[in-house]
């Protein structure tokens, strides 16, 4: 149990909807820094799809590089949403309430970039519609719906779909509150966003219910995303790849990426915001606890994915180890990766001041990322490097400058969206803010007075 911070309901909107009736400099600032790399990333979009694939590193028998790692790490960090909106919501964990809305937010936004990523990677954008519908277009040729990589378009479209619905739901009480604050042609835009709402108890009841469903409906959803993408591996026959224990640990490891990342997220928006009275030092503590638990899982698992190699000593599989393990540059990544990924940051959270400073808390929690982003690249380059059984046939793998700024370019691309998003509603959802308040109550436990929650 933490100390709520007392604040009014005039007070939380005026504070909370501050970005949307105002324009901040520092609002203008950083989106004018991020709009600059996503034109320089669509610039190199743009002059990949024109030159073709032959401006990336990408070769035989590397087909796989950094956009295929991009990919696996947005879909990994789109799990933030559901995370902290979704299970937490149905554990009625009160914490969550200033940070529910910017993962579910961060969670549509990562989905979109996700699949910019095998869009990008195809160098002509246009066939992508030969290999995903079901239809030979006079062609003979039928996609194979067997396999994972027709699978991933429909599973990431339905999560998409989803988070999309599960964010406009939680939406419709605070494009009311900015409805009766607007006039002109924002009321009317908002008024019909807002679907009729006025706050009757019949309306937050159907609300209330709406959430719950949708954050039960959508667990499986979560679950099986990042299952069917470990499943682009994990059905091959490529050394290392060919592992069942690859959806879990897929899953467990989108997980503690995404939590981390939604870390990062609550202190920037903490700070550009000013949301001091919103976003406390309980919060990422809270956070940092369950990161603590997500870590030790997936630790777990990486090292029984290591074990299940050395225990069948398949040649292949154990060179493509050796290659990670001992020969640079990988084996440097692997020790990035799992420096920055475990060993560094669990034990320094398990340190109740670290997990209570701000600074602390943005600098492993982006650390955790840049681990993950090594993850995995080392999953993915190493195997297919040694995929071949006899040694000419292998092969290495060099990121182009190219590659280089488009992923990047995705970085600032979530950031743009988050950023013009927050100008239209707030990060922060009102009416969670507001519930939250109206519980607020002590009670007396012998001779002291404790905070406690009031519910039904």
């Amino acid at each position: 149990m933490y100390y709520r911070r007392v604040v009014t309901d005039a007070q939380i909107n005026e504070e909370l909807l501050d970005n949307v009736f105002n324009l901040r400099l520092r609002w203008l600032v950083v989106l004018a820094i991020c709009s600059v790399f996503v034109a320089i990333g669509l610039s190199a979009a743009g002059y990949l799809i024109n030159q073709g694939l032959g401006v990336t590193g990408l070769n035989r028998p590397v087909m796989w590089g950094f956009f295929i790692t991009n990919f696996i790490f947005w879909v990994g960090i789109s799990h933030a949403g559901v995370m902290i909106s979704a299970i937490l919501r149905l554990s009625q964990a009160e914490w969550r309430r200033p940070m529910v809305r910017a993962a579910e937010t961060m969670t549509v936004f990562a989905l979109m970039c996700s699949l910019l990523m095998p869009v990008i990677h195809a160098g002509r954008p246009w066939r992508i519609i030969y290999w995903v519908l079901p239809y030979d277009f006079a062609r003979g040729i039928w996609p194979d719906v067997r396999s994972p990589l027709v699978w991933d378009p429909v599973a990431i479209t339905t999560y998409l779909t989803s988070s999309m619905l599960f964010v406009f739901t939680a939406l419709i009480p605070d494009f009311a509150v900015i409805r009766d604050r607007s006039t002109g042609w924002r009321k009317v835009i908002y008024g019909a966003l807002s679907l009729g709402w006025h706050g009757s108890p019949r309306q937050w009841k159907l609300q209330g219910i709406a959430g719950i469903l949708l954050s039960a409906l959508i667990l499986p959803v979560f679950v099986s995303v990042h299952s069917i993408v470990s499943w682009d591996f994990g059905v091959s026959l490529v050394p290392a790849w060919h592992v069942t224990v690859f959806a879990p640990y897929f899953v467990i490891g989108a997980v503690l990426s995404g939590v981390s990342a939604v870390v990062t997220l609550m202190i920037i928006m903490r700070s550009l915001f000013k949301l001091h009275n919103y976003i406390w030092e309980e919060h990422i503590d809270g956070l940092a606890r369950l990161l603590v638990v997500v870590a030790v899982g997936w630790h777990f698992l990486f090292w029984l994915e290591l074990v299940f190699a050395l225990w069948l000593m398949e040649d292949q599989e154990v060179t493509v180890w050796i290659l990670r393990l001992f020969e640079p540059p990988w084996s440097w990544f692997f020790f990035v990766f799992y420096f920055f990924s475990f060993a560094l940051p669990v034990p320094l959270w398990m340190i109740r001041r670290v997990r209570r400073s701000w600074q602390w808390m943005l600098w492993t929690s982006l650390l955790v990322n840049v681990g993950m982003f090594f993850e995995r690249l080392i999953i993915i380059v190493p195997a297919l490097m040694r995929k071949g059984p006899i040694t000419f046939q292998y092969g290495t793998y060099s990121p182009s400058p190219i590659e280089f700024m488009i992923v990047g370019a995705t970085f600032f691309l979530v950031g743009f969206l988050l950023l013009m998003f927050s100008k239209f509603v707030p990060l922060i959802p009102l009416w969670e803010e507001k519930e939250g308040q109206k519980l607020i109550d002590e009670v007396q436990v012998g001779r002291v007075t404790v905070p406690a929650l009031v519910k039904e």
